[in-house]
């Protein structure tokens, strides 16, 4: 079985590692600690709880919270050499961010906030830290007004083209219509086009790639394969679900893995959410510029008119994965911040399998499973896989190494 070309990966991250000393302190790793000792740990469950109890439809726009609370917290924190100042500030700012954009999550913005008071110091300078922080978020959520990555704008309708060999159309079962088309136009934080990483064209229909990458598909991404193992078939249930839930304790463990300051600690998730944001964006005008039909309808239209694949298709193009960009971005920004390897092992596990759990020890082998994955689910092309990787690196490696141009 071919799988990702790691060695093209890992070139690339070594690249934004190269580039990242001058622009954050690269977090040293140490044991975990406790969150109820922890500030950033403690924002960090507050933001992915109210997420999770009362977050938006769409999975960019989640990020996007994520992006502009840890981001204004992060300017909030500039220049500041104290850890109360620091604390006070991502309090302010993620309070304010929480209560404003999940104003329904208030309650339990409202008990992280007073918890973490209590702990600080009552003086008029950490009071001045907490509105600082506020003052930031209230800032950010003005410049990001209208940029495009509400549910309605994220959505908006995509007129499919004639049915025609190679263009994407709605698949079975449901015959969706297709999702996170104005996804495409949305405002980035940093990238400055959409289109600034674009991949390259997909292979030509009939190419040898093409067509070793689609009998892969037709083998092992079948609903009723007889060469998918059933290690395959739990890897390709597990990372089914949404990206954004799989990597949520991902970057957690290495958030608890760091004992660098509370304002590096801060960066790491800001420019983690910002680099995923701004992947989302560049993989849906990748994806419809290019309008590559899925595996399904290209098996059935091909050679198998019976064909069905084991998970059900997402109601976008085939190219590049989204999955694997997000998977990219996460790598990329992980091992340029943190390292490409964790200092303990840590567990994770999957809406889409209940119950199961996996343990990992660096940030690379969860991208080479997604990679896999989402061929063995029969949901995508490999190549589309691998693109996915290659773009979400570039923007991870784009991300960090402008992030000054963020922290401003």
């Amino acid at each position: 079985m071919p799988v990702l070309a790691s060695a093209t990966s890992r070139a690339g991250l070594a690249l934004v590692c190269a580039a990242t000393a001058a622009v954050i302190g690269v977090a040293a790793p140490a044991p975990a600690r406790a969150a109820a000792s922890d500030s950033v740990l403690a924002w960090y469950d507050a933001t992915a709880s109210a997420i999770a109890a009362g977050g938006a439809p769409t999975q960019v726009t989640d990020n996007r919270t994520w992006a502009i609370g840890w981001l204004a917290a992060a300017r909030a924190q500039s220049g500041s050499l104290s850890t109360v100042h620091q604390r006070a500030a991502l309090a302010g700012a993620l309070h304010e961010t929480l209560v404003t954009l999940i104003p329904a999550q208030q309650p339990a913005a409202d008990a992280v906030l007073a918890a973490e008071l209590a702990a600080l110091p009552d003086q008029p300078s950490t009071r001045d830290s907490v509105a600082a922080g506020r003052a930031a978020a209230q800032r950010l959520l003005t410049e990001r007004i209208g940029d495009g990555l509400d549910p309605a704008s994220i959505n908006t309708p995509f007129p499919v083209p004639p049915a025609a060999p190679g263009v994407w159309q709605p698949t079975l079962p449901h015959f969706a219509p297709a999702v996170t088309y104005g996804n495409r136009v949305a405002r980035p934080f940093l990238l400055r086009t959409a289109a600034q990483f674009r991949p390259a064209a997909p292979p030509a229909l009939g190419s040898v790639r093409y067509e070793q990458d689609l009998a892969e598909v037709r083998e092992y991404g079948s609903a009723s394969s007889s060469v998918r193992t059933q290690a395959q078939t739990d890897t390709a249930t597990f990372w089914y679900g949404s990206s954004l839930t799989l990597y949520t304790p991902i970057l957690r463990a290495a958030v608890a893995q760091s004992h660098a300051s509370t304002a590096d600690r801060t960066r790491l998730v800001a420019l983690f959410h910002v680099a995923e944001v701004d992947t989302h964006i560049a993989t849906s005008d990748a994806k419809f510029a290019y309008q590559r039909w899925r595996p399904v309808t290209a098996i059935r239209a091909d050679s198998d008119p019976a064909w069905l694949p084991l998970h059900a298709t997402p109601a976008h193009p085939d190219y590049p994965s989204g999955h694997n960009t997000y998977s990219g971005a996460a790598e990329g920004v992980l091992t340029a911040l943190i390292g490409p390897r964790a200092s303990e092992p840590y567990t994770i596990g999957s809406p889409t399998a209940p119950g199961v759990t996996r343990t990992y020890t660096d940030w690379h082998k969860p991208s080479l499973e997604n990679v896999d994955a989402r061929v063995w689910s029969g949901i995508h092309t490999r190549n589309a896989d691998l693109a996915g990787i290659r773009l979400g690196v570039d923007v991870a490696r784009y991300t960090v190494t402008h992030a000054d141009l963020l922290l401003r």
